[in-house]
C-alpha cells in the first residue's frame, strides 16, 4: 500500500487550495506493477490432466446479464445508500499524469504514427492475401464462442492462432474496420490492445477440424461443422469472387484469466493495489469512449493475462498481470437489434432511472435526443453516429461503467490532451486502417471524428489548463499548449503570461510562442548558491494562462542555480 499513498500525495496537493510544496525529486514515471510476483500454488484439475497445479491468479468469469443487472441496479442502490469518498484519481504522479503500467505507457513525445501494421500489430502479424496461401494451409481450430457475431479461429503455422469475427450481416465493412481503427487509437493513447487487423480470404485456405462445439450465450452447446462454418462465411462482407472480408484478433499471448473489473482490484494480485475506478486511465476512458461512440465499453471487452516468467510454463510463478481493453467492433455506429435503443445509444443507459423520471414528470413533452436521430440515407452502415446531439460531457455507455461514473473535471481534462495530439492528418491516417472501399466512408468518418475531438476539446479546455508536455530546456521551460496545437479558440485569443513567485516575489517573465502549440518561458535566477539544493528559498511558481477562460497552470521548480529550474510538480486550479 505504500505506492498507492506515494501516489496519492500529489493528487491531493493538485487539488487542494493550498498545496503542500513539492520536494525536489524526479516524478514516478513507471509503476512497479509490472515486476514479477509470485502466486501460492493449487490444485487444478484439468480433463486432461488431473494432477496439474497452477502457480497463477484465478480465471474470473463475467456473465454479462450479471454484469449488466449489478450496474445498472445493485450498484445503484449501493452507491446511493454509501458515502462517495473517492475524490481524484489516485494513481497520478507529480506533473498530473498516469505512470506507465501494466495497464497503460505513456506514448513518447511527438512520436510520429507506426510502421505499415495498425495498432498493436507487428509487421510480421499481418495476415496475407488469398493469392499468397495455400488451400487448407488455415486450420480451424476452434468456433467463436457465444456473443452475436460470427466467427471462428485459425492456427496458422508460423504466425500463431487468431480470431476472426464477421461483418455485420447487411452492413458491409463496419464492423471489421471499426474494430482496426478503434483499437488502432486505443494503442496509440498508450493502452494495451491486441492486434485487430483487415483480412481477406477464401474458403478453400480453410481447413475444418473435426468434431468442433461451441457454446452460445445460454451456455448451450452446437457443433462447429460446415454448415456453421458456412453461415459465418455467408454472412459477411463479400468481395466477390468466393472472397470474402472478416476481421482478424491476433491471440494474446501469456495466460487469458478473464476480463478485470472497472472496480475494486485483484485480491489475488499483489500488484494491484488501487481500486480500478481510482485509475486515471479508466475514468478517463469515458471521453475516448464518448470520442468513438464506444458504447460498448464494458468489462467483458477487456482482459487480464498473466504473464509467467517461464513462457513454456503460462500457469507458473513469478509472473505479473497485463490488461487489455479489447473488441471496438461497435464504436463508429455499431447498433444493437432493437432499433429503438440503437436511437438512445450514447445518450442513455439501456435503462436509465433519470430519463425515466424526466420523462414522467414532463408528461412525455421533452424532445429528447433520441427523439430526433436520423441515419444519413447514403452512409446507413454507420448507423447514429453523427455529430448531432453530441456532448462529450453527458455521453453515457449501454450501461453505468463504475470507472466512468466517478470521472473528474481532471480525469476528462488529462483525456482531452491526449486526444488534442490526433491532428487532422492522424485522424484521416487511422481511418483509412479500415480499407474502405468508397473513399466518401472515409471522408464522412474524419469529418465527424475532428467535429467530436472538436467539442471535447472546447469542453474541457475551458476550465483547467489545457498547457501540458512541460519540460526543461537547457535555460527555459517549454510547453505544449494543447488549445492552440488545435486552434479550439480564434488564433487571436492567445496571449501568453508568466508569474514567477519565489523568495516572496512575483515578477513577469517572457513567453515566446512557437509552432504547433509550442511555448517557452524564460525563468530567472533567484538561488542563494550557499544553500542545499532543496533549500525552501529554492522553490519557485510559475502561473501560466493562455488568454482564455480556462485556469492558469502553476509550475512548481527549484532553483538549481548552474543547473537550471528543476521542474518537480504541477498543478491546475479550476477556472
Amino acid at each position: 500500500m505504500k505506492r498507492a499513498a506515494h501516489l496519492l500525495l500529489p493528487v491531493l496537493g493538485a487539488c487542494a487550495g493550498s498545496a503542500k510544496p513539492f520536494p525536489l525529486r524526479d516524478p514516478m514515471t513507471v509503476d512497479p506493477d509490472t515486476k514479477d510476483v509470485s502466486i501460492t500454488c493449487r490444485a487444478d484439475p484439468a480433463p486432461d490432466d488431473k494432477n496439474r497445479q497452477t502457480c497463477a491468479p484465478l480465471e474470473y468469469v463475467s456473465p454479462f446479464i450479471w454484469d449488466q443487472v449489478d450496474n445498472v441496479v445493485f450498484a445503484r442502490v449501493s452507491r446511493g445508500l454509501a458515502v462517495d469518498v473517492s475524490g481524484e484519481a489516485r494513481n497520478v504522479n507529480s506533473m498530473d499524469e498516469v505512470a506507465d503500467s501494466s495497464w497503460y505507457t505513456n506514448r513518447p513525445r511527438g512520436e510520429a504514427g507506426h510502421d505499415e501494421a495498425p495498432g498493436a500489430c507487428k509487421p510480421e502479424d499481418m495476415l496475407p492475401e488469398p493469392a499468397d496461401v495455400k488451400d487448407e494451409e488455415w486450420l480451424i481450430d476452434h468456433g467463436k464462442d457465444n456473443g452475436s457475431t460470427l466467427g471462428f479461429r485459425i492456427n496458422i503455422k508460423g504466425k500463431g492462432k487468431y480470431m476472426l469475427k464477421a461483418d455485420d450481416e447487411g452492413l458491409p465493412e463496419r464492423a471489421s474496420a471499426a474494430s482496426v481503427i478503434g483499437a488502432a487509437i486505443y494503442d496509440e493513447l498508450g493502452f494495451n490492445t491486441s492486434c485487430e487487423q483487415v483480412v481477406t480470404l477464401k474458403r478453400s485456405q480453410l481447413k475444418l477440424k473435426p468434431n468442433l462445439v461451441v457454446y452460445d450465450n445460454e451456455g448451450l452447446s452446437h457443433p462447429f461443422d460446415e454448415k456453421a462454418l458456412a453461415k459465418a462465411l455467408d454472412s459477411t462482407t463479400q468481395l466477390g469472387d468466393g472472397v470474402v472480408r472478416m476481421q482478424a484478433s491476433k491471440w494474446l499471448p501469456g495466460l487469458t484469466l478473464g476480463p478485470f473489473r472497472y472496480i475494486g482490484v485483484r485480491k489475488d494480485d499483489p500488484n494491484d493495489v488501487v481500486d480500478h475506478a481510482d485509475r486515471r486511465e479508466l475514468r478517463g476512458g469515458q471521453i475516448l469512449a464518448a470520442w468513438l461512440d464506444h458504447w460498448d465499453a464494458r468489462e467483458q471487452n477487456s482482459m487480464d493475462i498473466w504473464m509467467a516468467s517461464d513462457e513454456k510454463n503460462p500457469r507458473s510463478s513469478p509472473g505479473h498481470m497485463v490488461h487489455y481493453i479489447l473488441d471496438t467492433s461497435d464504436t463508429l455506429g455499431g447498433e444493437v437489434s432493437v432499433d429503438e435503443l440503437s436511437r438512445r445509444l450514447g445518450h442513455s443507459y439501456n435503462f436509465d432511472f433519470v430519463d425515466v423520471f424526466r420523462s414522467l414528470f414532463t408528461f412525455g413533452i421533452e424532445e429528447y435526443p433520441w427523439d430526433r436521430a436520423e441515419k444519413i440515407e447514403a452512409k446507413k452502415k454507420f448507423g447514429y453516429f453523427s455529430n448531432r446531439d453530441f456532448s462529450a460531457g453527458r455521453w453515457k455507455p449501454l450501461y453505468p461503467n463504475p470507472a466512468f461514473l466517478r470521472m473528474t473535471e481532471r480525469d476528462a481534462a488529462w483525456m482531452a490532451r491526449k486526444i488534442a495530439r490526433f491532428s487532422p492528418a492522424d485522424i484521416k491516417r487511422l481511418v483509412e486502417l479500415g480499407r474502405w472501399k468508397d473513399p466518401t466512408d472515409v471522408a464522412y468518418l474524419v469529418e465527424t471524428l475532428i467535429e467530436r475531438q472538436n467539442r471535447i476539446l472546447a469542453r474541457y479546455f475551458s476550465k483547467m489548463s489545457p498547457i501540458g508536455d512541460v519540460r526543461s530546456e537547457a535555460d527555459k521551460i517549454c510547453a505544449t499548449d494543447f488549445s492552440r496545437k488545435r486552434l479550439v479558440m480564434i488564433s487571436t485569443t492567445y496571449r501568453y503570461k508568466a508569474i514567477e513567485r519565489g523568495n516572496g516575489q512575483a515578477v513577469e517573465l517572457p513567453v515566446t510562442p512557437g509552432e504547433d502549440g509550442e511555448l517557452c518561458i524564460q525563468p530567472r535566477s533567484i538561488a542563494n548558491q550557499a544553500g542545499p539544493e532543496d533549500d525552501p528559498s529554492r522553490r519557485v511558481s510559475i502561473e501560466v494562462t493562455n488568454g482564455t477562460h480556462a485556469g492558469p497552470l502553476v509550475i512548481h521548480t527549484y532553483d538549481l542555480g548552474p543547473k537550471g529550474q528543476k521542474v518537480v510538480g504541477l498543478t491546475r486550479p479550476e477556472h
